[in-house]
């Protein structure tokens, strides 16, 4: 819907107030137009948050686990589920690059892409760190647990956009992909990690059949994750201008998911907070996206993001 069509029903709600005013008759009908528009109008803002340059690109997501071991291991294999069901939800499909299992369980790290319509612009409000709460099911004294795990997202830009990395700048590392999770992808000899060291950003392939084409997509996830911390670090600089808005910073705790002694999934940047914890651990991320999209505000207005509005 335009801005236009948007504004006359919001025009013809005001018509009708005065009318109703003087006959009940069209309270009914008045009441009804008006929340109409309102949700009209709600919809329309939260498209506006979506404005950004890529926030209709596909997302790249890494999630390393935290200091904990093998708790905080399954805790990562929790989070990288909570996404893939996200994902499916909304018909997005889901694209493994490198899968590092834990020791014991779970996950060490895993970097994807989720590639579908404005994947990007949900999941950026994911980046930071995510605090899990809970009686460990690998203590065998039944004590409660906190474990950590870091989620960091970046646009899948396109090859045009220009970040300039120097050879010299990069440590690279081959290995052999395999061990659990083995199943999600090739198993070659042919597998690339490349370190920034300016710096400390790495990126890694072990989908490619060759060392080559490994390397190629890792360079391009490498220059997506030194793009987002761009876009980040003059985020914190507007945000020391404009102190309102709500910064994005690597290594914040973002979140917390507890499930003892009671059930609260809470969003630390805006308050949002759902008690349907398994809810959320299955997928059910739209209001905490939407709260923080809301918060941040956003430059523009989106014509067309796909919304029925």
């Amino acid at each position: 819907m335009s801005f236009r069509q948007a504004k006359k029903r919001v025009d013809d709600t005001l018509e009708l107030i005065p009318l109703a005013k003087e006959d009940p008759a069209y309270a009914i009908e008045v009441e009804a137009m008006a929340n109409e528009a309102q949700a009209i109008v709600e919809k329309m803002e939260f498209a506006r948050m979506l404005a950004g340059e890529l926030d209709k690109n596909d997302a790249l997501m890494t999630i390393n686990s935290g200091a904990g071991g093998t708790e905080s291991c399954d805790w990562a294999a929790m989070v990288y589920r909570m996404y893939t069901r996200w994902a499916e939800k909304r018909g997005h499909k889901i694209e493994i690059v490198d899968y590092q299992a834990g020791d014991e369980a779970g996950i060490k790290s895993v970097a994807f892409y989720v590639r579908g319509a404005y994947a990007y612009g949900y999941l950026k409000s994911e980046t930071g760190v995510h605090r899990l709460v809970r009686i460990s099911p690998f203590d065998a004294n039944a004590r409660r647990h906190t474990s950590f795990v870091s989620v960091f997202v970046s646009a899948d830009i396109d090859d045009d956009i220009e970040i300039e990395i120097a050879e010299k700048d990069l440590k690279v590392d081959t290995y052999r992909a395999g061990g659990a999770g083995g199943q999600h992808v090739n198993k070659t000899d042919s597998a690339v990690r490349l370190t920034h060291t300016p710096t400390g950003v790495v990126a890694a392939s072990q989908s490619e059949r060759s060392q080559h084409q490994n390397r190629a997509k890792a360079m391009k996830m490498l220059r997506a994750k030194l793009y987002e911390l761009e876009m980040q670090k003059r985020q914190a600089e507007q945000d020391k201008i404009n102190k309102t808005k709500k910064a994005i910073e690597w290594g914040s705790q973002i979140r917390s998911y507890v499930l003892q002694p009671y059930r609260l999934v809470k969003d630390h940047r805006t308050g949002f907070s759902l008690g349907n914890a398994d809810g959320v651990l299955d997928g059910n991320l739209d209001g905490f996206m939407e709260a923080f999209l809301l918060a941040q505000g956003g430059k523009g207005f989106v014509t067309d993001t796909g919304m029925d509005v």
